[in-house]
């Protein structure tokens, strides 16, 4: 897997506060470092795990890490989560609410891990990250946004003193993360806008966003993606082809090669697939459009084909 990186723009960040860009299939981790101790925003997918606990360990020496912070609990956000408690069974676990019993529970299903085809070691949870109120990282105190649309529960974090924002998903410099709740039938894009509106009215200077590095120009980034999304709102099949290609492409981030035979089946056994087959191309049977899928990423240079085996590219 390639060596994550310190973000670039750290001059530009608050005081104790590191972001490791981890690429597509973990998530960016913002640790930070301050007179309350030890946290982590966002902890990667489960592959990663050993990796995330190393990183971590490198970052703060002897000093334990406190708390565990989720923005969302997708699985390349959380997948940490369970490696991290392990190593530091003293640390808090806080997420956003609406999946409290989810969790303690563990549905699998309504976390969506199974109908992602993804993974996702269980973990326990501690308190929540209620919008409206604050949470102190770096010996600051940062607001919790609610930021539906990509997912329902979704929050981002804002520190008004330096006008820093962790974006997660809401906001990327060149668009958003698939809106899942659109794959189930659930309207949800009018909410990726009003997420949108409220990144705006915070107008942050400098943005850490979920996935790619650090970036400066929030106005340019919001125009990107109210472009896309005025495309998706347009033609829903366009998000759902969008769709399609994410959740295939993030296997094979996983697996980083397998054949196209072992792909297909574990499409067929991936209920979002399913549901995006029948809801936007029922017209073709689903193995023709996982294979014109497939095409397409191998077109764009995204997988690499070699007879009936599949490679990341």
């Amino acid at each position: 897997m390639p060596a994550p990186s310190t973000a670039s723009l750290s001059a530009q960040l608050p005081p104790g506060i590191n972001v490791l860009e981890r690429g597509w299939l973990s998530a960016n981790n913002v640790v930070c470092i301050g007179p309350e101790g030890a946290a982590v925003v966002d902890t990667g997918y489960c592959t990663h795990s050993e990796q995330t606990v190393a990183l971590l360990q490198a970052s703060l020496g002897e000093q334990p890490l406190q708390r565990i912070l989720n923005t969302h609990l997708h699985s390349d956000h959380c997948g940490g989560n369970a490696a991290l408690q392990a190593h530091w069974p003293e640390a808090e676990t806080l997420i956003p609410p609406g999946q409290m019993d989810l969790v303690t529970q563990w549905d699998a299903y309504a976390l969506s891990y199974t109908p992602t085809g993804q993974d996702c070691p269980r973990f326990k949870v501690d308190a929540a990250l209620q919008p409206g109120t604050t949470v102190r990282l770096a010996g600051r105190d940062w607001q919790v946004h609610a930021a539906p649309g990509h997912d329902p529960h979704s929050v981002v974090l804002f520190e008004p003193q330096s006008v820093t924002l962790i974006s997660a998903d809401a906001l990327w410099e060149n668009g958003f993360g698939v809106v899942f709740p659109e794959l189930e039938g659930t309207a949800a894009f009018d909410e990726v806008a009003a997420t949108l509106d409220v990144i705006e009215r915070l107008a942050p200077r400098t943005v850490i966003p979920g996935h790619g590095p650090v970036f400066t120009d929030a106005p340019a980034a919001l125009a990107t993606a109210r472009k896309r999304l005025e495309g998706f709102v347009r033609q829903p099949r366009k998000h759902a082809l969008y769709a399609g290609k994410v959740l295939l492409k993030y296997k094979l981030l996983e697996l980083q090669h397998t054949t196209v035979t072992a792909l297909q089946q574990w499409a067929l056994a991936t209920p979002y697939f399913g549901l995006l087959h029948q809801a936007h191309f029922a017209e073709q049977p689903q193995e023709a459009w996982l294979h014109s899928l497939l095409d397409d990423l191998v077109r764009s240079g995204a997988v690499i084909r070699q007879v009936d085996t599949l490679h990341n590219a």
